[in-house]
């Protein structure tokens, strides 16, 4: 499979379906949805992304129905449950889980706080309840999170913060939010709350023919897949179904 290519499509077909909803929006009422609530709420821009996973998930072996993109919701622990993006679940074993988050702007700073309390929250959710015997039989699934971000001036440049009481930590200091991220991915791997996350960046001229770029190789799409499928496969193995991955 050539991921950078098949990257590049789901670039070109986020960037597509954001500026689609936004013309549609208010086509039938005649009035138009104001700022980019109506690409923000049409839903169904990261589809591209995760075909793009669940197509990496069939291609080591995993059985199509294995892999759910529609029916996702597991059990919590502080929470009844939570419907996740995909899941894979083979023979009654949680294989993997993964939520894939989108951001472009114009609110990047409270977008990035929310982003921040979901994605620690829904870590320390299902790690408890898997903690909890929630997914019995299961070994340790596999948590991954994708982000892409806008590449744009207010998300690539320093941003003034206070801390007016405690100083915040130096590595805050005189970034921007795409920055902020970058530290935030890395960190939730490194906490080991996700066993790998992703980070890649697209401006919305560039991101129509599918560009984009990655801060950085620890947080790249390749070595996000590569920790997936070493995980799949290896499962894969063990039932014997593991195909030659190209």
């Amino acid at each position: 499979m050539d991921l950078r290519n098949r990257l590049r499509d789901a670039v070109r077909f986020y960037w597509q379906t954001r500026a689609k909803q936004k013309e549609n929006q208010g086509a039938g009422s005649g009035t138009k949805d104001y700022g980019n609530r109506s690409a923000v709420t049409g839903g169904a821009q990261a589809d591209g992304f995760i075909k793009l996973v669940r197509a990496i998930l069939r291609e080591c072996g995993l059985p199509k129905a294995s892999v759910h993109t529609r029916s996702t919701t597991l059990p919590g622990y502080f929470r009844p449950t939570k419907e996740w993006d995909l899941i894979a679940v083979d023979s009654g074993i949680l294989l993997a889980v993964i939520e894939f988050k989108t951001q472009a702007g114009p609110s990047f700073g409270n977008n990035f706080n929310n982003r921040v309390e979901e994605a620690i929250g829904n870590a320390t959710d299902i790690w408890t309840a898997y903690r909890e015997g929630a997914f019995k039989l299961s070994g340790k699934p596999w948590l991954g999170y994708f982000m892409m971000l806008e590449e744009a001036p207010k998300s690539t440049t320093p941003v003034r913060f206070s801390s007016p009481h405690f100083p915040a930590f130096d590595i805050f200091k005189g970034t921007s939010y795409a920055d902020r991220y970058r530290v935030f991915c890395e960190r939730l791997v490194r906490e080991r709350l996700y066993d790998s996350t992703c980070l890649i960046l697209s401006t919305r001229k560039g991101g129509l023919r599918g560009e984009y770029s990655e801060p950085v190789e620890e947080l790249s799409f390749p070595n996000f897949a590569a920790s997936l499928m070493g995980h799949a496969i290896a499962f894969a193995k063990r039932k014997g179904k593991t195909r030659h991955i190209v």
